[in-house]
Order: C-alpha cells, then structure tokens, then sequence
C-alpha cells in the first residue's frame, strides 16, 4: 500500500473513534451543602444530585467517626453562605467512585470552586485536576498561600488526602 492511502486510513480511524464527549450541564437549586467541597443540587429533571466540586480539595469536616480537619468547618460555612438556596450551573467533568457528579458550579457566571481556592478554603486538587482549570486553580492556590488566607494561616495544614489517609489507617 501507499503512503497516501496509510495517511488516510489513518486519519478515518481516528476521526471514526468517536469525538470528544460533550460536557452535561445540570441546572438546580442548592439545597444541602455536606462540606466545603460537596453540595446537593435539586432541578426540574435532575431531580436530586450529589456534586462534588471539581478540582478542588477541601478540609474535612468532623464527622462520628473522624474528629475533622482544622478550616473544615469554616470551608463549609463559606460554601453555605454562597452557594445554599441559590440556582447554579454545575458543569459536569466526571462521575467519581461514588456516583456523584464531579462540576464546576457556576453563580452568576463566578467560578465558585476557583473562589473556595482563592479564598483558602481549599486546595487545587492537583490529582484530580486539568484542562483549562488546572495552571488557574493551582495560580490561585499559590496566591492564597502567600497571603495567607484561610487555611493557609497555618504554617504547614494537611491537605485533606493525607488526613484521609490517615484516618484509614487507623481504623
């Protein structure tokens, strides 16, 4: 076979894979915030949906069986009064392990996650994080850090993966 004729099949079986997958958008009101990274969002034919922030990490929140982190209830706090009884549009990038939609959620057109990040209310879940998010959120994580905002007041705070982690281990 020819070089030309390769190129072609080549470029059919890519363009024959499938395009990319068009992001969901769900549209609802907040009616529970479970933590600083976590709401539940009720709409007209979404019915009742889980939404974990994307790209961001909050400090957890004490719960029966973990006494929580230092910021965690602050951070849920600041979701509340931002985000609780308002519409928004939560952009969704993933599915997680427990079903919940992973979104960026939209208010007003302000980037709520990129607002928990900026106000050290959270870290840029640089695991979980890219595209367009990822050098933003980790820019703004950067500048909460040296103006110490939020958690960042403290000298070295334990991102939350590695208290999960310890908290698994003890159990």
């Amino acid at each position: 076979m020819n070089r030309g004729l390769w190129c072609v099949i080549i470029l059919l079986l890519l363009l024959s894979t499938g395009s990319p997958a068009t992001a969901e958008t769900l549209r609802g009101m907040v009616k529970a915030v479970h933590d600083g990274d976590t709401v539940v969002l009720v709409g007209r034919g979404t019915g009742r949906v889980t939404v974990r922030l994307y790209g961001v990490d909050a400090p957890e929140t004490r719960k029966p069986d973990s006494p929580g982190q230092p910021f965690g209830s602050q951070a849920k706090r600041v979701l509340m009064f931002k985000l609780l009884g308002k519409e928004v549009v939560a952009e969704v990038q993933d599915r997680d392990q427990y079903g919940r939609a992973v979104a960026v959620l939209q208010l007003a057109g302000r980037d709520i996650n990129a607002e928990m990040v900026a106000e050290g209310m959270a870290w840029a879940y640089r695991q979980y994080l890219g595209g367009p998010y990822a050098s933003r959120y980790i820019a703004l994580e950067e500048q909460a850090r040296r103006q110490h905002r939020g958690l960042w007041r403290d000298t070295n705070p334990q991102p939350p993966w590695e208290f999960r982690r310890g908290q698994k281990r003890r159990r």
